[in-house]
């Protein structure tokens, strides 16, 4: 059985404590102060501490200095009615595995022991991290994705990536350049959205001293940085029109100029654009050249939103969590299976860029080994709660259906529609069909029509029997 070890001058906070891990199932020591419970290590070892900071002789943070010295591992949990931000976070900074603030809840309390019990379980092993440059999922969408970055790669076709922003297009883009034979030679990324118009075309091209206002010496463009490589235009959408008449000459004839140069420049550049914006639809606007997009889009790529490859929310959740841990140089953590299915059935607008960052902040500000639902933060459980993702039901059904072979889907699925809206709607209006007629939209024959002759035959009695 667990042993847990209380330290508090308090007597009342020991008893209460004590009893309650008692009924959990925990076995419990009791100590006044802190030379008594060093005292204790003696005839055994906690596998949890929790001790309060404030007490008669060595305070909390001296006992937990005292336990690491004598190579307790245990988790200790520190306790404290003064509770400001120095203090929470020296006991951070001296390794305290929690700090709860006095009066504590109780449940808080137990579930922080709960957690810090886990932690003196060994881990099972956490999945080998993949390479940070690399795409990773294992769903359909990504699997066909994976095959085509492999058939393109190796050839210098133009490719335009699209996809929402949070996607992941540049990892796209880094793909084809490392499996391409230009792999010895620079990869250079540009997000032409992020620099001013009027510094884009230099930024592109490059300048000679003298070309304008602040040119004091030549300045190497990108297409001049990635010679022989791969130069990634990213969000090209956002391109001033008559740059992308200068970007046309150089896709179509190799070569290009510098800015206030007269030198003519050869360009052995393979040319990756990307995208969140419809760019037939800007071409048909006037905001995008047709003939820049034909030179572009040779090969296009595209990139699933998060919410349509959620099969692959954990493996990226997993990835991402452990990466955080290296980078900061913290604790590794894993999610509960729980957690992985409350972030499976999140509508994450922001797609893998959103999981991403949720998982760095997870690294730093959960507790515990093991990240539990209650460990997210509210906002992205507010998030679960208030979505409606009926349409995304829909889409795993019909996904589900035309796998199984089913055929004739449209029609069925828009009957089943139909059924459900119009059930709703009679419902909520009593079976008055003028009243939820006109809140739809339709016309009463409509709606009669659409029921169906068995529920024409089911009127609703005028009067009603007495």
């Amino acid at each position: 059985m667990a042993e847990v070890w209380i330290a508090d001058d308090d007597h009342a906070i020991r008893f209460v404590l004590g009893e309650a891990l008692r009924e959990a199932g925990t076995a419990v020591r009791e100590f006044a102060d802190a030379e008594s419970l060093l005292a204790g290590l003696d005839r055994g070892a906690p596998d949890v501490v929790i001790t309060d900071v404030r007490m008669p002789g060595d305070g909390g943070l001296t006992l937990l200095g005292k336990l690491k010295a004598r190579g307790i591992a245990a988790p200790v949990i520190v306790m404290s009615a003064f509770t400001d931000v120095a203090a929470t976070a020296a006991a951070y900074r001296n390794g305290a595995f929690d700090y709860q603030p006095k009066p504590f809840d109780l449940d808080q309390m137990l579930a922080s022991v709960e957690r810090a019990l886990a932690e003196t379980r060994p881990p099972p092993p956490l999945p080998a991290a993949e390479p940070e440059s690399e795409l990773i999922g294992q769903s359909p969408t990504m699997r066909e994705l994976f095959r085509s970055i492999g058939r393109v790669a190796a050839t210098d076709l133009n490719v335009l990536v699209t996809g929402a922003t949070g996607t992941g297009k540049e990892l796209v883009a880094r793909a084809l350049h490392r499996h391409s034979a230009r792999a010895a030679r620079a990869f250079v990324a540009m997000n032409t959205a992020a620099i001013p118009a009027e510094l884009l075309e230099s930024e592109l091209f490059g300048h000679e001293a003298g070309a304008f206002t602040g040119a004091v010496k030549r300045h190497a463009g990108r297409f001049e940085q990635a010679q022989g490589g791969t130069l990634f235009l990213d969000e090209i959408g956002d391109m001033p029109l008559p740059l992308q008449t200068r970007l046309l000459r150089v896709l179509a004839e190799g070569e290009f100029y510098r800015v206030g140069g007269r030198e003519l420049i050869r360009a052995d550049v393979r040319v990756i654009a990307a995208t969140h914006q419809d760019l037939d639809a800007k071409v048909a606007r006037g905001e995008f050249r047709a003939d820049l997009l034909h030179r572009l889009d040779v090969v296009r790529l595209h990139l699933p939103p998060l919410a349509e490859r959620r099969e692959d929310i954990p493996l990226l959740a997993a990835r991402f969590l452990a990466r955080a841990a290296a980078s900061m140089r913290l604790e590794p953590k894993r999610f509960s299976p729980a957690a992985l299915g409350a972030l499976a059935e999140m509508p994450w607008p922001g797609n893998v860029r959103q999981l991403e960052n949720l998982c760095r902040r997870l690294a730093v500000m959960a507790p515990g080994r093991e990240i539990r639902v209650q460990d997210l933060p509210p906002l992205e459980r507010e998030r679960d709660a208030d979505a409606d993702p009926w349409h995304e039901a829909l889409a795993r059904t019909v996904r589900a259906r035309l796998a199984g072979g089913a055929e004739n889907l449209y029609a069925e699925l828009r009957a089943e529609f139909d059924r459900a809206v119009l059930g709703a709607s009679l419902a909520e209006n009593d079976q008055h069909r003028g009243r939820a007629a006109r809140q739809l939209g339709l016309g009463r024959n409509t709606l009669t029509r659409k029921l169906g002759p068995a529920r024409r035959r089911t009127r609703r009695p005028e009067g009603g029997a007495k």
